[in-house]
């Protein structure tokens, strides 16, 4: 069967004439993504809870929003607008580096150099906290210094790449389930938006440890075996990367006090290769990453538990079942770290 065209909406006339009746500039990007300016998020204080829903409903549909401003932004204010999302409130499971700002919990420091902040975080395509039973909701990137030679993030619009899969692909897809590597919470292969209450694609290129399947006629399930899931994780990877030709991905390229929030189950995102060359080559790149509360859990489908013990043996029998660390190593190529 043929491929159809992928979607990624135009903004809604409504929320654009919301956020510019607030006294903000809104523009998008090219293909996913929008731009806001003149809202400054240094006042620490909140627009209206109208403005915030039209942002929201912004991201959900194009994926990320980027604050543009000529001034830097403290960490308490990039903080304290993470959670205008979602939640409404930081879920931190990261560690911290020595370098982060009064040691903040709630900041995650990458960088390119290893005295300024973790190195090489987030090669693959993957959705942030997706080892929580429920994911984060959104996720913030702060960018403190933009390298001088580029080292962006890329992001892939979930909803729309699932619009390019075959009828047959999507039957698959959809009896697919993933479980993480380190915490063993299982989450669908596909899942439905709930803002957009677009099906969307999820799987974590760095941090699965098995899939299973539900077969297409009975209420039973097996797990992918090697060969299987080496192949899912290629079409997944190849997939996202398609969004660059097809119109549904971005390499987005940060300039310093760019404040960006994802929808983290609209978009999955990776960091460009550059990003993790050395300062000596790229310039220095130091970036705050912040996570926002979910709403609700990440549910799978087909009645399956929402968390198994990655670290007993399968309760399904034969296939893979890689617990800790990266997971499955689908690429020996690839660069694997979480």
């Amino acid at each position: 069967m043929s491929k159809t065209k992928p979607k990624v909406y135009p903004i809604d006339p409504v929320h654009r004439s919301t956020i510019e009746a607030f006294g903000a500039e809104l523009s998008t990007l090219e293909p996913i993504g929008a731009v806001v300016r003149g809202l400054e998020l240094a006042k620490g204080v909140p627009p209206p809870d109208h403005v915030l829903f039209a942002l929201e409903q912004i991201m959900a549909n194009l994926g990320f929003i980027v604050f543009k401003s000529q001034r830097p932004l403290a960490e308490e204010h990039f903080l304290q607008a993470s959670c205008w999302w979602g939640g409404k409130a930081l879920h931190s499971t990261h560690g911290v580096h020595p370098a982060t700002p009064k040691g903040n919990p709630h900041i995650f420091r990458l960088s390119n150099d290893e005295s300024e902040g973790i190195l090489g975080v987030g090669p693959q395509w993957h959705n942030d906290g997706s080892f929580n039973a429920g994911t984060f909701s959104h996720a913030g990137y702060h960018m403190i210094r933009a390298p001088e030679k580029g080292g962006g993030t890329c992001f892939a619009h979930q909803a729309a790449a699932f619009d390019t899969l075959t009828s047959e692909q999507k039957a698959y897809w959809t009896r697919l389930s993933s479980v993480n590597a380190t915490s063993g919470v299982v989450h669908p292969m596909v899942h439905t938006h709930p803002l957009s209450n677009r099906s969307s694609v999820w799987l974590h290129l760095g941090m699965t440890g098995a899939v299973i399947m539900k077969d297409s006629d009975t209420d039973t399930f097996r797990l992918l075996d090697a060969a299987e899931l080496t192949d899912l994780c290629h079409q997944y990877n190849d997939l996202l990367n398609e969004g660059f030709h097809q119109g549904y991905a971005i390499d987005y390229e940060y300039e310093t006090n760019d404040c960006l929030f994802i929808d983290n189950l609209a978009v999955a995102h990776r960091a460009a290769p550059e990003a993790h060359l050395p300062a000596k080559e790229q310039g220095l790149r130091i970036m705050h990453r912040s996570t926002i509360q979910a709403i609700e859990v990440l549910q799978p489908r087909f009645g399956l538990p929402i968390q198994l013990d990655i670290y007993s043996p399968s309760p399904l029998g034969d296939g893979v079942w890689q617990p800790g660390g990266i997971g499955f190593r689908w690429d020996e190529a690839a660069r694997m770290q979480n």
